[in-house]
């Protein structure tokens, strides 16, 4: 994706998260100088794996694995400190040295005890299928004006008056809803000033104007990769509302969260597996049928990096990615797991859905209509040989670079990369 002309790049998932974003950030990070993960938060998973290493990472960006990169936690993240550092120190412990590479927002707002406990406590009244980690009362508080940001900490000098009178205010205040919400679970300010105390002078020589830093290295030509979390399909205007995350995951956030302007981008590269997956409840029109379900989820390995949940599997749903491809102006595509279907004979591939007895190709926009869409199916066959070899598009099976082909198409967007498998040398440029 990066050339003379283009110095900042976009990779988004374009269906319902879990797509492989680490492996194709950490392959793209090889050519890039800055990586910048602009938005979400330890809710998502992006898992890379080097040799026989495997790496999951939730809020420090893919980059990192690559030694020339610097990372930036940019300010539309939602920072949970406490599994920050926790992360941070796994690292280290695994020898990857971070010393002066990696930067977080003085704008990005933290997840606290007390966002958790209220996202517990919704999830019981609600069922949205959240991972429980504060997300969600986090960006609400956001939105509210009622946040802890970095700067915060920063300017209170850990245990600071001020600070510890606005999060007497925020504790009280989750408490309060708590009890409403008829929880026996409740805040302790002391908790909260006690973490921020302790990991306050770890936070504090990371924190940065990003978005400074960001812009200054675009202006001196160097290459920029942004780096979304979870996929458009859940994204808060855009996704399957009300089975969505807290925040805007489509590329048109990726410059707001990275704190730059959207001329400074180049490309877009949306990354899709060669069937379909999600975690959590809400639609999932092209799931298949047992066994199937069963044999694509044992096959990709689908359970939730961060949860551990098993993802519900079904076939390529061209309907929902190319409604991607509109939303987030995409330039490109990277296919992943193409491998998982080497087994099947024939693989049906979702190309319209049914919907009151008429045919639409398009995403309705009421979740409720969504879920009683009756997919429409093109079956392909299959190639029935491993693929996990292959490094040139001439290396697949005929019937594989067929269903390619007929996957670009149909979303309307050409393929730029092909994964066939989880290790970095497998993967192909198209």
């Amino acid at each position: 994706m990066f050339d003379p002309k283009t110095h900042c790049v976009v990779v988004v998932g374009a269906q319902w998260g879990d797509e492989g974003k680490g492996k194709v950030v950490d392959v793209l990070t090889e050519r890039a100088d800055v990586v910048v993960r602009y938005q979400g938060g330890a809710n998502a998973g992006h898992t890379v794996v080097i040799g026989d290493t495997e790496f999951i990472l939730h809020q420090i960006p893919s980059g990192i694995l690559r030694g020339s990169a610097r990372c930036i936690v940019g300010n539309g993240v939602v920072l949970d400190p406490d599994t920050f550092f926790t992360e941070l120190d796994g690292l280290a412990e695994r020898g990857v040295d971070t010393a002066g590479r990696l930067f977080i927002s003085d704008r990005a707002h933290l997840v606290l005890p007390y966002h958790k406990l209220l996202d517990a406590a919704s999830e019981k009244r609600q069922r949205i299928g959240t991972t429980g980690r504060g997300i969600g009362p986090t960006y609400e508080d956001k939105t509210g004006r009622r946040g802890i940001r970095v700067s915060d900490v920063l300017h209170a000098g850990g245990k600071g008056s001020a600070l510890r009178e606005r999060l007497a205010s925020r504790v009280e205040r989750a408490n309060r809803l708590l009890e409403l919400m008829g929880s026996t679970e409740r805040a302790s300010l002391d908790q909260h000033l006690d973490l921020l105390e302790r990991l306050g002078p770890r936070l504090l020589p990371l924190t940065a104007d990003t978005g400074l830093l960001v812009h200054q290295a675009l202006r001196a030509g160097e290459r920029v990769l942004l780096e979304g979390a979870q996929g458009a399909l859940l994204d808060l205007d855009h996704g399957t509302y009300p089975y969505v995350t807290s925040s805007n995951t489509t590329a048109g956030a990726a410059a707001v969260g990275a704190g730059i302007g959207p001329t400074a981008i180049d490309q877009v590269l949306g990354v899709v597996k060669a069937y379909t997956t999600r975690v959590g409840n809400g639609p999932l029109p092209t799931e298949a049928d047992e066994p199937n379900s069963t044999r694509l989820r044992e096959a990709g390995g689908e359970f939730g990096a961060t949860t551990g949940r098993p993802r519900r599997c079904g076939w390529f749903d061209a309907t929902v990615v190319r409604y991607s491809v509109r939303v987030n102006g995409l330039t490109g595509l990277a296919v992943t797991k193409l491998d998982v279907l080497d087994g099947f004979p024939e693989i049906p591939v979702g190309v319209g859905y049914e919907l009151g007895g008429e045919i639409c190709d398009e995403l309705p926009g009421q979740v409720e209509a969504l879920d009683q869409v009756r997919p429409q199916y093109e079956t392909l066959p299959g190639w029935e040989q491993p693929t996990g070899g292959a490094r040139r598009m001439a290396d697949l099976p005929p019937q594989a670079r067929a269903y390619l082909d007929r996957l670009q198409d149909l979303a309307g967007a050409p393929i730029r990369y092909v994964s066939v498998g989880t290790r970095r040398d497998q993967i192909i440029e198209v």
